[in-house]
């Protein structure tokens, strides 16, 4: 009986969720002092339900795995509902994020997601499955995340732009 209840507190503890989560990048950094070198970490997270839901955290810590998990938490507060048209983006855009620029383009249906690493998981995760993207300048995979993800900020679907121009 008493295992019973353990097992059940023990299920309600653990949030179920349908939401899939990947480390994007992380990075070892170290601090030289008195009694040898210091490490410490920094860790991308990402998080998405791969239905139109996704958000990134970034976070550091003297643990790795510390790291990942804040990253983590970080990633569930700040998730963001992203605009579609069916399985691709509803309009072109371009955005720049200090360094980094990123292109999006919609594409036909099973054409698959064309973009680069970081770009393309965050793709993934937001559930858009047909487009074609390009990640210019800068390489640093933070930047890259945060242009994509401002991008589909300001995505925007057609009802929107005609009552806008209509209101004009």
């Amino acid at each position: 009986m008493a295992r019973q209840e353990n097992t059940k507190r023990e299920q309600k503890e653990q949030p179920k969720s349908d939401l899939m989560e990947k480390v994007l990048f992380i990075n070892r950094c170290s601090k030289t002092v008195k009694g040898g070198r210091k490490m410490s970490f920094s860790a991308l997270i990402l998080v998405g339900d791969g239905k139109g839901k996704v958000g990134y955290g970034f976070a550091k810590a003297n643990e790795l795995t510390e790291a990942i998990r804040k990253g983590g938490e970080l990633a569930r507060k700040n998730m963001q509902t992203i605009t579609m048209e069916g399985t691709s983006i509803p309009h072109d855009m371009s955005v720049k994020w200090d360094g980094a620029s990123v292109y999006m383009r919609p594409a036909p249906q099973g054409t698959g997601i064309i973009a680069g690493s970081k770009v393309r998981s965050v793709l993934q995760f937001a559930g858009i499955k047909d487009v074609m993207a390009k990640s210019l300048g800068s390489s640093n995979p933070i930047n890259q995340v945060r242009a994509t993800f401002k991008a589909l900020e300001g995505l925007q679907t057609r009802e929107n732009v005609l009552n806008q121009r209509k209101g004009a």
